[in-house]
């Protein structure tokens, strides 16, 4: 999975990003600080893994990743070059899922780029840059396919896709808002849009809100965000950057003692995982224990092939048990005494924390 973190300049993206990743990377109060997009990747926590690996009396476990790309701040304007317009917009273009950072947090010693906190302002800000830079390539789009279609008729679908999607967004609209067949979505896809991806918003909040949860930003970003089907999580990046430097017992206490019940990389790893309909299956022995990330209702062959090509192609059946019943049974030995490890087909539906050994034929 990988995410891009944007948002306009001096947000908190690059404190949010260090925080996430412990890059220590240049976070400074000026815009444009980040140049280049850095990268980060981060092993998504995941209790069970370790509990297995004691299980099997394993000593290599390999996580799920997240990898995490941080976008310099981007101005209104962007989308026809402005601060450092379309570069870093063909960076978005390669993610998955798009983290916007927005600013709910008052500190006067920290500048905004437009002067007052607004977020709702901000985030139109952003949307409009990213709908700009879609209608551009829609448009150069529709002017070639209006052309073909003349010849080949089968282009006709695409031809009202797109002009679909220029009406929108002459009417500020993002792509992921329109109004799509399935049929009209797999198209879309084949575009790159960045207005079509799915959107999480980080509501960055001071320390004193994060404790008390009461932010009245939050709740505008929040009503925003169900109109647009996204999500939101909030976040204090500046307590995150101190989390990311404690120890897993420091950690612990740190956030007891701030009343907080989990941390802002836990709470965007989760969203995440909702936003893209995410789940993990696990596999486990002696040698390594594992988590796979697939799409929910992924099927056991395809499950397979996310281990090995070869898996998916030759697929006979999957041993399979829930991660609680091979848990409570102490062994998979027992579990498969007990009854517990059921024997799928092709058309099993894999569910998360199934625990699988997959059967094949090369």
């Amino acid at each position: 999975m990988k995410l891009g973190i944007i948002g306009l300049p001096n947000v908190g993206k690059s404190t949010l990003f260090n925080s996430l990743t412990n890059a220590q990377i240049e976070s400074a109060n000026y815009p444009f600080c980040t140049i280049d997009p850095n990268v980060g990747f981060v092993n998504v926590p995941d209790y069970r893994l370790q509990n297995l690996a004691n299980l099997y009396n394993c000593k290599q476990i390999v996580p799920a990743v997240i990898e995490f790309v941080d976008i310099a701040g981007l101005v209104k304007g962007a989308s026809n070059g402005e601060g450092l317009g379309n570069k870093f917009l063909s960076h978005i273009r390669q993610v998955d899922a798009i983290i916007h950072v927005v600013r709910c947090f008052q500190d006067s010693d920290i500048i905004h780029v437009d002067g007052e906190i607004n977020p709702l302002r901000d985030i139109q800000t952003i949307n409009l840059e990213l709908i700009l830079s879609d209608l551009d390539i829609i448009t150069k789009r529709l002017v070639k396919v209006q052309k073909l279609v003349k010849n080949d008729k089968s282009l006709q679908k695409e031809v009202n896709v797109l002009e679909k999607l220029k009406a929108a967004f002459n009417n500020e609209i993002c792509a992921i808002n329109v109004n799509l067949t399935d049929e009209e979505k797999e198209i879309v896809k084949t575009f790159e849009l960045l207005t079509f991806k799915p959107v999480l918003y980080a509501a960055n909040v001071s320390e004193n809100d994060l404790v008390s949860g009461k932010n009245n930003f939050v709740e505008q970003v929040k009503k925003f965000s169900e109109a647009e089907n996204s999500r939101v999580f909030t976040v204090c990046a500046k307590i995150e950057e101190e989390i990311s430097e404690l120890s897993d017992d420091e950690k612990k206490i740190f956030l007891e003692e701030l009343g907080i019940a989990e941390t802002g990389l836990d709470k965007l790893i989760k969203a995440s995982y909702e936003l893209l309909g995410l789940i993990s299956f696990l596999t486990a022995g002696e040698k390594e224990t594992r988590a796979w990330t697939i799409t929910k209702g992924m099927k056991a062959p395809q499950a397979a092939g996310k281990i090995h090509s070869d898996f998916e192609r030759g697929f006979i059946k999957a041993e399979v048990i829930t991660y609680d019943d091979l848990m409570e049974s102490k062994s998979y030995t027992n579990a498969k005494a007990n009854g517990l490890v059921r024997i799928e087909g092709k058309d099993y539906v894999v569910k998360d924390g199934d625990v699988i050994v997959f059967r094949f034929n090369v």
